[in-house]
């Protein structure tokens, strides 16, 4: 293993790249609740989590990804934390939660963990709109972005899903920036992670 890979991952990390837990894998007889998938392979990442539950605990889950290392292990350190969890603590775990469980990621690295958490909140909507709570948690956690017409990440997250992939179309559908323009700057950094994780293209 070269030094330089030594000196951007923590043991952690490594240990959770190297040996990852909870990964399905071909016959794997696990049966799930709920599925939730992210990403776009072309881009090379993308990510399935697969979860069961019970009385809104998850008791079990598994994943598959392709992507990177920080993705791998980030994903991998989620699948543990989550055990046992309350759907809607589930819900809200945020990917710095599990960076700073794996004892840090390096700067350029950090977007890959929103991978996980993102299929994570995919498999949750997937299990409450089966039992019949479609969008029961959708705004918790939620940041918001525009202050002048309370426009969120998760509305910026909602827009891409529905097609929005540059900064034109996420004002048509969201009115984002219309009025003091000063939320553009955090607005696209926003669009561009989240092109990343759903777009198409």
């Amino acid at each position: 293993m070269s030094d330089a890979f030594a000196w951007l991952y923590s043991d952690v990390v490594k240990d959770h790249f190297m040996n990852p837990k909870n990964v399905s894998s071909p016959g794997d007889s696990f049966e799930a609740d709920a599925t939730g998938m992210v990403g776009n392979v072309k881009c090379g990442d993308q990510m399935m989590f697969l979860i069961k539950v019970k009385d809104d605990i998850i008791v079990d889950v598994r994943w598959k990804t392709y992507g990177c290392a920080s993705a791998i292990a980030s994903t991998s350190m989620l699948s543990e934390v989550i055990k046992g969890l309350h759907i809607r603590d589930a819900y809200n775990i945020k990917p710095e939660d599990i960076a700073k469980r794996l004892g840090g990621l390096p700067d350029n690295k950090i977007h890959c963990s929103v991978l996980g958490d993102k299929a994570l909140r995919a498999a949750i909507d997937d299990y409450l709109a089966k039992t019949g709570r479609e969008g029961l948690y959708r705004n918790e956690g939620a940041r918001i972005i525009c202050s002048c017409l309370n426009i969120s990440d998760r509305d910026i997250e909602d827009a891409v899903k529905h097609g929005a992939r540059d900064w034109a179309s996420l004002q048509e559908r969201t009115k984002i920036g219309t009025v003091c323009g000063g939320c553009k700057a955090d607005a696209e950094v926003l669009l561009h992670e989240y092109v990343h994780i759903f777009g198409d293209e």
